[in-house]
């Protein structure tokens, strides 16, 4: 239902916030995120020009988130890179469906709102803060159980 577009920019975000403020370089984001590093950095670039994340240039630069973890919506992260397409007129162009959808496809467009709705209600930080084995999409220590995440901590690599 994803794509691999988004699959890969959410891997980046989600590492980015387990690292929030600190910027890491495309290789480090790569290495942690098993992106490769040439595909990423397109990624990155349009997650920049959506203002979800910043570039610094120089010899500590990289990427860095430009909200708070507890602000980005997994929803910002996915219309950056490949935008939900909702159904508001009929696919198949027919001529009777012209004013409203037929059943299937209000059905379908109602589910694709059901997911819209929960996915701008996910904010990124909350990903970091459920009990887990593993930290999602991302090869890291485990987010510690007893302390939320803060936006301010900082996180050895």
């Amino acid at each position: 239902m994803f794509s691999q577009t988004v699959e890969y920019a959410l891997r980046a975000v989600v590492w980015l916030a387990y690292n929030h403020p600190e910027s890491l370089t495309t290789q480090e984001i790569a290495r942690s995120t098993q992106v490769p590093a040439g595909y990423l950095s397109k990624v990155l670039q349009g997650l920049a020009r959506a203002g979800l994340v910043q570039a610094q240039r120089g010899l500590h630069g990289g990427f860095s988130l430009a909200l708070s973890p507890d602000e980005l919506s997994i929803l910002d992260v996915v219309n950056a890179v490949d935008p939900l397409r909702r159904i508001s007129r009929c696919p198949l162009g027919l001529a009777t469906h012209a004013k409203r959808l037929c059943p299937l496809h209000k059905r379908l467009d109602d589910s694709m709102a059901m997911i819209e709705k929960t996915l701008s209600e996910s904010k990124i930080a909350e990903l970091l803060n459920v009990p887990a084995a593993a930290t999602p999409l991302c090869d890291a220590p485990p987010v510690p159980r007893r302390a939320p995440l803060t936006v301010t901590a900082r996180r050895k690599r």
